[in-house]
């Protein structure tokens, strides 16, 4: 049976949290997110070469998410850009994401992918405790049957990312 779900609205997104222990319905869950947060962060103009460039959504590791995150992406549009989803194995390509969401099972390869970014204006996204202190812009948490952001205002400001005031209002405090 299923875990009791508690419910989230988010950007007209129905996001159903779930238990702690990774689940399908988990990585349904922390898709939208990845999804959402195209919609409620800005890029500096210069991220992109062409105005109809696409938001990149990169999953560094394997694919937690299996179809349905890909599947998605192909459906949306933010500010007139199409979504894509690419599979990376290294931090070196994460430079080319305007997304770039670390796994746990990739959670040796942060500090690397943090350093490969620096200066670039990547949104990064993980999973593992200590993503957020290491200085990820976005932390997945588990808190019972839900799943929780942070966010680090401070990473976000250095990757020249405006968040929008609704974004942080769901967000937990993180290293500011």
């Amino acid at each position: 049976m299923f875990p009791k779900l508690t419910l989230v609205l988010l950007g007209g997104w129905l996001i159903g949290a779930v238990a702690a222990e990774p689940t399908a319905e988990e990585y349904h869950v922390k898709g939208a997110y990845l999804l959402n947060f195209a919609k409620f962060v800005e890029w500096p103009e210069q991220t992109f070469k062409a105005p109809g460039d696409p938001i990149v959504i990169c999953v560094v590791g394997p694919n937690p998410f299996g179809p349905g995150l890909e599947k998605a992406a192909q459906a949306t549009v933010v500010a007139n850009r199409p979504v894509t989803v690419r599979q990376i194995s290294d931090g070196q390509q994460a430079g080319q994401c305007q997304i770039a969401f670390v796994t746990a099972s990739e959670r040796k390869l942060t500090r690397s992918l943090l350093q490969a970014v620096q200066g670039a204006s990547v949104l990064t996204v993980g999973e593992s405790d200590n993503f957020i202190s290491n200085g990820g812009v976005v932390g997945f948490k588990v808190d019972g049957d839900k799943v929780r952001i942070e966010i680090n205002t401070e990473a976000a400001d250095r990757a020249k990312l405006r968040i929008s005031a609704k974004l942080l209002s769901l967000a937990q405090a993180g290293k500011k």
